[in-house]
C-alpha cells in the first residue's frame, strides 16, 4: 500500500491509497513454446515465428523487474497481456500430455507476500498481469499533483482506469483462475471487485477537490461527496468479509471506514448550506446531526487511523457544530419548526461523475500480428457462429422473462391488489407522491401550527406600530420646543420650522402607516382564512395521517360466513405469483452466468470432429434453463386466471368499489387541505418576510429622525447663545443711553427699571430701526464701548435659512413608494389593494439605504461652528432593538433568510 496528501480547499485532507504488484520467479517461456511449434507444426514454422518467441520471452523478463518507472511498467505489462491472449487461442498450456505441461507460473500475493500460487494454465498469468496494471495505473494516480487542475485530471484518468482494470479482471478473468487451481486472494473475484470500488471512489474524490476549487454550489458539491461516500462504503463491504476481512491490513480498513463516513458527513455539511439558502432549518439540523452522528461512531472504531484522517474529522466536524449551533438557536427564535428524525429523511442525492474505464479497447489484441499463422481462420467462425447462436438464446428467453413481469404487473394494477388486501388488515397507504406532500406539512408544523404563526404576524405588526409612535414622538417633541423658542424669541429666531424640514420624514412615516393599516387588513384575511378552512385542514394534523383514510371491513351480515376462507385463498394465490417471480429472476441470473463461464475456445482448438457436432452438444447447456423458463410462466397465466376469479368473489362480498370511491374522495380532500394549507402558509411567510422589512425601514428612518433631533438640539443651543449675545450687547447699549434691558431665554419679559429717551411718558418703547449688528463682522467704526454709529450699520443680514428649490430632502429616499416631491403624484403604497387570489402581501421594493452623511436641506447660519450634520449615526434612544430582525448573514456563502424582493 502506498500514501499521498493533497491539500484542497475542502474540509479534508485528502490521503488516498495505491496498490503494490505482484512478484514473480523467473520463467522461459521461449523453449517450450519454440518445441510446441516445432513438434505441431514444422520448423519452419518455428523459425518464422522465432521473433515473436523472442518479443515474448523479452516481454516476460521485464515485467520480472522492478525498477523501471510506472508508465515504462504500465506499457510493458499492456503489451505483454495482449500477447497472452494471443498465446492463449494458439498454444494449449495445461497438465495434459498432449499439451505445454513444462510452463508452471508461479505468483505472489501483493498483500501476504508469503502466499504463492504456481498453475500450468495462462489463467494465472493473465489475472497476475492484468492486477499488476491496476496497481500500476493507481501508482500513477497517486503520485501526480492533485494541487492543480491538470493534475486533478490526470488523477481522475489513472484511478478510473485502474478500476477498469479490476472490474475486467473479475468479470473476465478472476474465475477461470480460481478454477485452474488454488488462486491467491488478491486476483479472485471478491479483491478485484472491492479495488474497483476503492478506484472510483479515489477518482471521484478528486473530482469533488476539483468542484470545492472552482466554488461549485453546495447542492453539487454535495451529491459529488455523497457518491464518493457510497463508493467508499461499496470497497467497506466487500473488506469487512471474508475472504477479505482476514486478508488485508487493518489500515486499509481503517482507512476506508473513516472515507466512507468523512464523505457522508461532508455531503451532510454540503447539503445543509443548500438547505439553508432555502430557509428549510429543520432538515438542515437533522442533515448536521446526521453527519455528526456518522463521525462519532467512526472515532469511535477506527483507533489507530492515519492521523492525517483523524484531523479531517475533526474540523469537519467542528464546522457541522457550529453550524448546527446557529441553525437551532435561528429556529428556536424565528421558525419554530419541528425537526425530522434522521429515520425519516429521504438518502442524500448522489452523482457520480467518474466510471470504471471500458477496457476491451486497451487489452484488444485482435490488431497484434503475432502468431498469427497459427490460428485458423475456421476456428475462429465457428466461434463467432457459436457465440452468436448463444446470444440468441439468451436475448429470446430474456424477453420472455420481462414480458411475464410486465404482465402480472398490470394484472395485478387492474384488480388492485394487494393494496385491496392490505387496506382490510389497517394497512391503507397513500400514493406515494400525496404520502410526501403529507409529510412535508406535518413536517413544518401542520396546521395546528398556523396559530403561532399568526401570532408572530401580530407581534411584528405590533412592534412596527410602536416604532412608528416613538419616531413621531420624537418629532412631535422636537418640534414643540421649536415653537415655544420662536415665540420666545421673536423675529431673532431665525432658524427654519421644523415642519419646513421635517415634511419628508412625515410623509415616509405616513406611507409606513398605510402600509401597515393595510397590512393589518391582509392579516386580518389570512386568519379568517384559517378559521374557515380549520375543519378542512384539521385531516393533515392526523398522525399517522393513513388514521384518517377508510378502511375496508367486513360485511355486517354474512350468509354463509365464507369471508375469511376467501381472503386466505387469495393471499396464498399471491404469494404463490410472488413465488413465480422470484423464480424468474434468478433464471435469468443463471442465463448472464453461463454465458459469462461459456468459453469453448479450447475445445475448438482442439477439436477434430464436426463443428456442428460441437456447437449442438454445447448449446444443449441451456435447453434445460429454456425449458424452466416456459413452465414459468405458464404456471403465471394459470395463476393469474384463478387469482382474477378470487378478487372477483373478494370485491363481491366486501363491497370493494365502494371502497375505492371513498378512497378517492379522502385522496382529493387530503389533496384540497394541502393546497389551501400551502396557500395560507405562503400567505403568512409573506407577510413575515413584509413586516421584518417594514421594521427594518421604520428602524432606519428612526434613526434619521433621532440624527435630526440631536443636530436640531445642537442648534438650538448655539441659536441660544446668539441671540443671549445678542440682547446682552443691546442691552449694554442701552445702558449708556437709557438702561434699556430684554428678558434672557426662559425668563419672562420684565418692565424697565428706568425709562430710556427714547419712552414715551405712557410707558411705550419706541422701536427699534437699526437690526442687531452682526458678531462675526463687526464694523470698522465700531467703538470699543459696542456703540455703532449710525452711518456705519451694516444692512440686515441675510435670512439663516434659504427653502430649498425642491421639497425633496437629500438623503431620505422612501423605501416604500416613489421619493416625488410634493408638487407630483405620489406613489401608491405596494400593498394598496387585497389581492384577488394568491398572496395578500403584493412583492415588496428594496428600500434605498440614506448616505452617511444627513443635510437635512438646512445650510449653516453665521456662527455655525462644526460639522455636526457629519458626525456619525448615533443609536436611537433608549429604545432596545425590536424583536424578529433580521438575522446576520450565515456564513459562509449567503446572506440573511428575509431578503426584499
Amino acid at each position: 500500500m502506498a500514501t499521498s496528501t493533497s491539500t484542497s480547499s475542502a474540509a479534508t485532507t485528502n490521503l488516498m491509497l495505491a496498490v503494490y504488484e505482484k512478484k514473480t520467479n523467473s520463467l522461459d517461456l521461449y523453449r517450450p513454446l519454440r518445441n510446441y511449434i516445432t513438434f505441431h507444426y514444422s520448423e519452419r514454422e518455428a523459425q518464422n515465428l522465432d521473433d515473436d518467441l523472442e518479443t515474448v520471452k523479452q516481454l516476460r523478463s521485464d515485467i520480472e523487474k522492478s525498477s523501471d518507472s510506472p508508465p515504462a511498467k504500465r506499457d510493458t505489462l499492456l503489451k505483454y497481456f495482449k500477447c497472452l491472449c494471443l498465446m492463449e487461442t494458439r498454444f494449449p498450456i495445461s497438465p495434459d500430455k498432449d499439451h505445454i505441461n513444462s510452463l508452471q507460473f508461479t505468483w505472489f500475493d501483493a498483500f501476504k507476500t508469503k502466499n504463492k500460487s504456481s498453475q500450468i494454465n495462462l489463467h494465472l498469468e493473465k489475472a497476475a498481469v492484468l492486477f499488476n496494471l491496476g496497481a500500476v495505473y493507481s501508482q500513477i494516480g497517486l503520485s501526480v499533483d492533485r494541487s492543480t487542475v491538470e493534475g486533478r485530471k490526470q488523477a481522475v484518468h489513472n484511478f478510473v482506469t485502474a478500476a477498469g482494470v479490476f472490474a475486467y479482471l473479475r468479470d473476465n478473468v478472476a474465475v477461470k483462475a480460481a478454477a485452474g487451481g488454488s488462486a491467491t486472494v488478491d486476483v479472485s473475484v471478491e479483491c478485484a471487485g472491492m479495488l474497483e470500488r476503492l478506484m472510483l471512489a479515489q477518482a471521484q474524490e478528486c473530482v469533488f477537490e476539483t468542484s470545492i476549487a472552482k466554488g461549485s454550489t453546495p447542492g453539487a458539491c454535495s451529491k459529488i461527496s455523497r457518491q464518493v461516500g457510497i463508493y467508499y462504503e461499496e470497497a467497506l463491504a466487500a473488506l469487512s468479509v471474508p475472504p477479505l476481512s482476514y486478508h488485508f491490513d487493518k489500515t486499509w480498513i481503517a482507512h476506508v471506514q473513516l472515507k466512507a463516513s468523512l464523505f457522508f458527513a461532508e455531503a451532510c455539511y454540503r447539503y445543509s448550506l443548500e438547505l439553508h439558502e432555502k430557509e428549510e432549518i429543520a432538515e438542515e439540523i437533522a442533515r448536521l446531526k446526521s453527519g455528526i452522528s456518522a463521525l462519532s461512531d467512526v472515532k469511535r472504531s477506527t483507533k489507530g487511523a492515519p492521523a492525517q484522517l483523524l484531523d479531517a474529522v475533526s474540523k469537519l466536524e467542528a464546522s457541522l457544530n457550529r453550524n448546527l449551533e446557529r441553525a437551532m438557536k435561528e429556529n428556536d427564535r424565528v421558525y419554530l419548526q419541528r425537526v425530522p428524525q434522521a429515520s425519516s429523511l429521504a438518502p442524500l442525492p448522489a452523482f457520480s461523475l467518474v466510471k470504471a474505464m471500458p477496457l476491451d479497447e486497451i487489452v484488444d489484441a485482435s490488431k497484434e500480428k503475432m502468431f498469427l499463422s497459427l490460428v485458423p481462420d475456421s476456428s475462429t467462425k465457428a466461434l463467432s457462429k457459436y457465440t452468436e447462436m448463444v446470444d440468441d438464446v439468451i436475448r429470446t428467453q430474456a424477453e420472455k422473462l420481462q414480458q411475464g413481469s410486465e404482465l402480472a404487473r398490470v394484472r395485478l394494477k387492474e384488480m388492485d391488489l394487494p393494496e385491496s388486501l392490505l387496506a382490510l388488515e389497517g394497512n391503507v397507504s397513500l400514493p406515494e407522491n400525496l404520502r410526501e406532500d403529507v409529510e412535508a406539512v406535518q413536517i413544518s408544523g401542520g396546521p395546528a401550527g398556523l396559530d403561532g404563526e399568526l401570532q408572530q404576524l401580530r407581534d411584528l405588526r405590533r412592534v412596527n406600530h410602536e416604532l412608528l409612535v416613538q419616531t413621531e414622538e420624537l418629532l412631535q417633541k422636537e418640534a414643540q420646543e421649536d415653537s415655544q423658542f420662536r415665540s420666545q424669541f421673536g423675529t431673532r429666531w431665525t432658524r427654519p420650522q421644523s415642519s419646513t424640514l421635517t415634511k419628508n420624514l412625515l410623509d415616509r412615516l405616513n406611507r409606513f402607516a398605510a402600509n401597515l393599516k393595510q397590512a393589518g387588513e391582509s392579516d386580518a384575511r389570512i386568519e379568517r382564512s384559517v378559521k374557515d378552512h380549520s375543519a378542512l385542514m384539521s385531516i393533515l394534523d392526523r398522525q399517522p395521517i393513513e388514521a384518517a383514510l377508510p378502511t375496508l371491513a367486513k360485511p355486517i351480515m354474512s350468509l354463509d360466513a365464507n369471508e375469511d376462507a376467501v381472503v386466505g385463498a387469495l393471499k396464498q394465490s399471491l404469494r404463490q405469483l410472488e413465488t413465480l417471480g422470484a423464480e424468474r429472476a434468478g433464471l435469468e441470473d443463471m442465463l448472464k452466468e453461463m454465458k459469462r463461464k461459456d468459453d469453448i475456445l479450447p475445445k475448438l482448438m482442439t477439436s477434430t470432429g464436426s463443428y456442428e457436432d460441437l456447437f449442438k452438444k454445447e448449446i444443449a447447456k441451456y435447453d434445460h434453463i429454456c425449458e424452466e423458463i416456459s413452465r414459468n410462466i405458464q404456471a403465471q397465466g394459470q395463476l393469474l386466471m384463478q387469482i382474477q376469479a378470487q378478487n372477483d368473489q373478494f370485491s363481491a362480498i366486501f363491497n370493494l368499489e365502494d371502497f375505492k370511491a371513498s378512497r378517492e374522495k379522502c385522496f382529493k380532500q387530503i389533496e384540497a387541505a394541502i393546497a389551501k394549507y400551502r396557500e395560507i402558509k405562503d400567505n403568512i411567510n409573506e407577510g413575515l418576510k413584509f413586516y421584518v422589512t417594514l421594521q427594518d425601514a421604520i428602524t432606519n428612518v428612526k434613526q434619521q429622525c433621532s440624527d435630526f433631533v440631536m443636530t436640531r438640539n445642537i442648534q438650538c443651543r448655539e441659536m441660544i447663545e446668539d441671540v443671549q449675545r445678542q440682547i446682552s450687547g443691546l442691552s449694554f447699549q442701552d445702558r449708556n443711553s437709557g438702561n434699556q434691558s430684554y428678558p434672557s431665554v426662559g425668563q419672562a419679559h420684565q418692565p424697565p427699571r428706568t425709562m430710556s429717551p427714547q419712552q414715551t411718558e405712557n410707558g411705550n418703547v419706541a422701536p427699534r430701526a437699526q437690526p442687531p449688528p452682526s458678531y462675526y463682522h463687526p464694523s470698522p467704526q465700531q467703538t470699543d464701548a459696542g456703540n455703532v454709529s449710525q452711518a456705519s450699520r451694516p444692512q440686515a443680514p441675510p435670512p439663516y435659512y434659504q427653502p430649498p428649490q425642491s421639497s425633496s430632502m437629500p438623503g431620505y429616499a422612501p423605501p416604500y413608494g416613489s421619493s416625488q416631491g410634493p408638487s407630483q403624484q405620489p406613489h401608491p403604497p405596494p400593498y394598496h389593494a387585497p389581492p384577488s387570489s394568491g398572496s395578500p402581501y403584493p412583492p415588496q421594493q428594496p428600500h434605498q439605504q440614506p448616505p452617511t452623511s444627513y443635510e437635512y436641506g438646512q445650510p449653516a447660519y453665521p456662527g455655525w461652528r462644526g460639522p455636526y450634520y457629519n458626525a456619525h449615526g448615533q443609536q436611537p434612544s433608549s429604545y432596545p432593538r425590536p424583536p424578529y430582525t433580521a438575522p446576520s448573514p450565515y456564513p459562509p456563502h449567503q446572506s440573511g433568510y428575509y431578503r426584499p424582493q
